[in-house]
């Protein structure tokens, strides 16, 4: 699928991340490694739940298309149809519900995050060694 190309600031509960979304798929602007060194990993995943818990259905628990169709207008996306915000979810979506749980949105915001995953990287090639 084609996706045109779309940029998003989300700003909430202290989370800065920028998104642009284009034929390539999402790329992130990753200002998470610096927010992981200021707040540390505890204070980093609090701040990821927050994160979660802005997009996410209230009465289910769950990041769900209903409830990132209602945050498209605060998150600067209206204009991104249902494919696009399904192809969102399916990104994080572990266990096929359709939907994200705080886990699955937590494990997608790390995943999506290069420089989080250099350190483990490093440590892994060093165990190699």
């Amino acid at each position: 699928m084609q996706l045109p190309r779309r940029k998003l600031a989300l700003k909430g509960a202290e989370i800065l991340l920028e998104m642009e979304v284009d034929e390539g798929g999402v790329q992130f602007e990753d200002y998470f490694p610096s927010m992981m060194e200021g707040l540390g990993a505890e204070g980093f995943i609090l701040e990821l739940c927050n994160g979660f818990h802005l997009l996410m259905d209230v009465e289910k628990g769950l990041i769900t298309l209903e409830s990132l169709r209602r945050s498209t207008i605060e998150l600067g996306l209206q204009e991104m149809g249902d494919d696009e915000l399904v192809w969102m979810l399916s990104e994080g979506d572990l266990d096929g519900d359709g939907a994200l749980n705080q886990t699955e949105f937590c494990i997608l915001m790390l995943r999506l995050s290069p420089g989080l995953m250099e350190g483990p990287k490093q440590w892994v090639e060093e165990m190699c060694k």
